[in-house]
């Protein structure tokens, strides 16, 4: 899925396993960990649950100093389609930066799923703030998918 909007970015990969193994994985943020490729993501305190429309769910977090999100799931279709929508913990700092959305798009074919990850920075606060992070977003983005494939075939 191609976008000429410069604040979506969105990375594909073909992945051999059923959606619903897959969507099992994105749909559990105790997981979300294991597949990163940005190195920043590091535990969900909740710790696991099945996410749905409107779970809220944070995550601790590591670029060079240490600190927490907060996620709301904006959408969500079983199997098919997740999306959240990460804010800073401190409410303070809420005005300053978050609303960018994280989706996860599954389109299941005969041998596997296309998956598509897409970085929407359309509600960020200050998207001009974050633009300039698109190809690193990219290249964390490309790696995760390809962590997600590895922990969705080696439990297959």
């Amino acid at each position: 899925m191609a976008t000429d909007n410069p604040d979506i970015a969105t990375v594909e990969r073909f992945i051999p396993a059923p959606p619903e193994r897959i969507f099992d994985v994105l749909a559990d943020p105790s997981r979300h960990a294991e597949i990163d490729g940005s190195g920043t993501v590091r535990t969900s305190p909740g710790g696991s649950q099945r996410l749905k429309l409107g779970s809220k769910f944070g995550m601790n977090m590591k670029l060079g100093v240490s600190y927490s999100m907060q996620n709301t799931v904006v959408e969500f279709e079983e199997n098919r389609r997740i999306a959240w929508q990460p804010r800073p913990g401190l409410p303070v700092l809420r005005r300053l930066v978050g609303g960018r959305i994280w989706r996860y798009e599954l389109e299941p074919s005969d041998n596997g799923t296309l998956v598509r990850e897409s970085w929407d920075i359309t509600q960020e606060v200050f998207p001009r703030g974050v633009r300039g992070m698109r190809s690193r977003t990219i290249e964390a983005m490309t790696k995760t998918l390809e962590r997600l494939e590895q922990v969705v075939t080696a439990a297959g």
